[in-house]
């Protein structure tokens, strides 16, 4: 691997009486694709620029495989930053713009030839050398932009949201193009964007930040599966969150997947009902605590459906709302008088008449146990 383990201890930093980030503590592994994931204003380009050198922190440590880098600037830290708006020049060719760095440590015109060739073709702009950046796409340039940063031979390549100019299409096709690029290279990439759709594709690990908190690190399946507070839940991806109290758990004599002591809970959720969950957690009776389910764990029917398990949770609705996306249908389900579902129906078989349940439809709704998650216990 040529990056850098990159380990941030004990961060703080404020704008005045504005606290950005609090307490921030990261590990980052050598050669990772690791993403700062949050809302606008949640302190993740912050964090990003105090790596960078760009901002000094209140408090704490910025280190490069063990290495305090805080006292150093910029350009001796071993880490070059792609940016949003690109920041080409507009005056220089492409090949220029990229040789730029080379030129500035007076390395021979062969060495910057050839680097610059070099990664002109791994970003797969060749034939685009004597272009100016007004001639180029806008995934063009951010692919100048990579190129740029990455023939200084950085071991962490900072990206701050570096798609978020593009349009979908071209923002998907860059983001495997960038995934490409990173396993080919092998530095350590430091990846701040607020989608979470660009984060779980691409990340090795991902770090949930809001109101300058991280909130949980793990991976995308981690984070998705297994959210660790209700912001998580709901910021990752759609989901249906409620608040429950536990009424019975049950030790089950199967362990889950991991080999950890699985529990059978039943929750009494006032807007829906009793459901059933299993869990890993010790949870007692009488505890508060949010419950989640994913819209595409549900499963939708207009009949009831066989089945005598016990672990089924089972509820009866009317389709309040159908969005029928082509490659899936999203439904908006009133169970009882004020409670709504979300259910997503993945279209896996072409029919001739379109959706099989619509609007003011009667339907059954059920999940297993093993579908849901307690998010969190409540105080």
């Amino acid at each position: 691997m040529k990056g850098s383990d990159v380990t941030i201890k004990d961060v703080f930093k404020s704008f005045g009486n504005f606290k950005v980030l609090n307490n921030v503590n990261l590990d980052i592994r050598k050669g990772e694709f690791f993403s700062l994931l949050g809302p606008s204003g949640c302190g993740k380009t912050t964090l990003l620029r105090i790596i960078a050198g760009f901002e000094s922190p209140d408090s704490g440590v910025v280190a490069f495989d063990g290495r305090n880098v805080l006292s150093l600037p910029p350009n001796c830290r071993q880490a070059n930053t792609v940016f949003q708006n690109y920041a080409l020049f507009p005056h220089l060719s492409v090949f220029e713009n990229v040789a730029f760095s080379l030129r500035l440590k007076k390395k021979s015109k062969m060495e910057i030839e050839t680097s610059v060739n070099s990664y002109l073709k791994l970003v797969q702009l060749e034939g685009h050398s004597d272009k100016k950046p007004n001639q180029l796409s806008g995934g063009q340039k951010q692919r100048v932009a990579i190129a740029r940063a990455l023939i200084n031979e950085p071991s962490v390549l900072l990206l701050d949201e570096p798609l978020s100019a593009l349009d979908a299409k071209l923002r998907q096709h860059m983001l495997i193009e960038l995934d490409q690029i990173h396993d080919k290279i092998g530095v350590t990439f430091i990846y701040v964007t607020h989608d979470q759709t660009e984060a779980l594709s691409v990340s090795d690990r991902i770090a949930v930040i809001n109101g300058g908190d991280v909130l949980q690190i793990g991976t995308p399946y981690e984070i998705y599966e297994s959210p660790a507070t209700d912001f998580v839940a709901k910021f990752i991806g759609e989901t249906n969150l409620f608040d429950g109290t536990v009424v019975a758990t049950e030790r089950l004599d199967r362990p889950d997947v991991n080999g950890d002591t699985e529990y059978l809970a039943e929750l009494d959720i006032p807007t829906l009902g009793r459901i059933k969950v299993t869990t890993i957690d010790v949870i007692t009776v009488g505890q508060t605590v949010s419950f989640t389910v994913r819209p595409e764990k549900i499963v939708i029917n207009t009949e009831k459906p066989a089945t005598k398990r016990e672990d089924i949770n089972l509820f009866q609705g009317v389709v309040d709302e159908p969005i029928y996306s082509g490659f899936q249908t999203k439904f908006y389900v009133k169970v009882k008088d004020n409670c709504l579902i979300r259910v997503i129906k993945q279209h896996s078989k072409y029919s001739d008449e379109g959706p099989d349940i619509v609007w003011k439809d009667s339907v059954y709704l059920s999940w297993s146990a093993t579908d849901g998650y307690i998010v969190e216990v409540k105080k």
